[in-house]
């Protein structure tokens, strides 16, 4: 799993005090006119459009004096993703050490927050300084945000001091781990490859009497199944039963996935029709994992019928169906096709590979479908800071860029094609 992935299991545990942690920080009336709800709304709407990261950590600064803005969690999230893409790390500590303004009443959901913004930013030794620093600044420290350091380690690729901490703090605080951090302990684990020792953990929980959830088994399937090791991920399936805890979508998505990773896509399709026949409902990764493996055997109009079952069930392909269906159109030259899905994602507000995008654009370019091309280039740049590295190429035949003089190219193109 990704390190979005691990960011999940701490939201988790942390929902209450995360979605209180900005708004339960300042004294202010409750009574709010509809008139500054609408002007928080159209800063906060500001700031998703802004694309120069001065005036992006101008505005957020100011309007972090609001109460109402800094309940706006979507909107830090946004910051720092959009600031980190451009590697303006010492802008995100200007912007979220600004909000220790605002501590007079915090609590240890404020601190989480900053951790796991940090975290996201891969900003570690940071992370680890707001968590060192809440004792000065009147905060208790529980295995909340124990896990939240923890999150922010494991996000940060650094997996080794997920199982120092995990060692030390505990003691050092006075807690106890509970299931989420043996869940991200796990996560850790199986992403240096050591998914034995991930699957002996179910041991040490048993002992301090901490029961498993799902997400530790799913986490288990996920590190046997990558590693090509099916019939382990069966003891872990026998394991689960022994526990009682029912398997979810993602217990079989972690076997699909398994099975793609293998080119065994005749086995994943039946692993999708078992999951239904439980009464469980597949999801777009469930789909987007079909997507991806029907790509991959060169079975286009089967992925195609899967991108257009999933999107029948209400549901918008992920990240990874995208990057394996457009490149394979692109394959087949359905280019058409291809800038179509493309729109999808932009409109969407959706990420994919720069570079998927990108071949695109060239390759449209290439046939002389410069309006297509310069349409990508100027809506992924608007849309996004993370595609404004997106370019208009020179044309390969005339090597300059053609889009001024296209209607000129599409008119001659014509006339030679219905000459007499």
């Amino acid at each position: 799993m990704s390190s979005s992935g691990l960011s999940r299991l701490l939201l988790r545990t942390t929902a209450p005090l995360h979605q209180r942690c900005f708004s339960a920080i300042a004294t202010t009336s409750t009574t709010t006119t509809a008139a500054t709800l609408f002007r928080v709304k159209d800063a906060v709407d500001d700031i998703f459009k802004e694309r120069d990261c001065n005036r992006l950590v101008e505005k957020f600064k100011d309007c972090s004096k609001h109460y109402r803005f800094r309940c706006k969690h979507n909107v830090y999230d946004h910051a720092v993703r959009q600031l980190a893409a451009a590697h303006r790390f010492s802008d995100i500590e200007e912007i979220l050490e600004e909000q220790k303004k605002h501590t007079h009443l915090a609590k240890e959901g404020f601190y989480i927050r900053l951790i796991t913004l940090y975290g996201r930013a891969g900003m570690l030794d940071h992370a680890i300084k707001v968590f060192d620093e809440m004792p000065g600044l009147g905060s208790d420290r529980t295995v909340k945000s124990m896990n939240a350091v923890l999150t922010a380690c494991a996000g940060g690729k650094d997996f080794d001091k997920v199982g120092v901490l995990f060692r030390e703090l505990p003691k050092k605080l006075g807690v106890k781990p509970d299931t989420y951090s043996y869940n991200i302990l796990a996560r850790a684990f199986c992403e240096v490859g050591s998914v034995d020792l991930a699957f002996s953990l179910l041991g040490e929980m048993k002992s301090k009497e901490i029961s498993p959830d799902v997400i530790t088994f799913n986490t288990l399937l996920d590190g046997f199944y990558r590693g090509d090791r099916r019939s382990e991920a069966e003891k872990v399936w026998t394991e689960m039963g022994n526990y009682g805890v029912e398997p979810d979508t993602s217990t079989f998505n972690a076997k699909i996935r398994g099975l793609v990773a293998e080119g065994k896509t005749a086995e994943a399709v039946k692993v999708l029709e078992e999951l239904e026949s439980k009464g469980l409902k597949p999801d777009s990764l469930s789909f987007s994992l079909l997507v991806k493996a029907h790509c991959e055997e060169g079975n286009l109009e089967e992925a195609k019928k899967v991108l257009q079952e999933l999107k029948k069930k209400d549901m918008q392909p992920n990240r990874l169906a995208y990057e394996a269906i457009i490149p394979a159109l692109c394959a087949a030259e359905d280019l058409n096709r291809a800038s179509e899905l493309c729109l999808e994602v932009l409109n969407g507000n959706r990420l994919i590979s720069v570079e998927v995008l990108q071949d695109v654009i060239n390759r449209l370019v290439k046939i002389s479908k410069d309006k297509k091309a310069k349409r990508l280039v100027e809506l992924g740049s608007a849309k996004s800071y993370y595609y404004s590295n997106l370019k208009m190429p020179k044309s390969s035949f005339f090597d300059f860029d053609t889009t001024f003089i296209s209607p000129y190219l599409d008119l001659y193109r014509f006339r030679s094609t219905h000459a007499e």
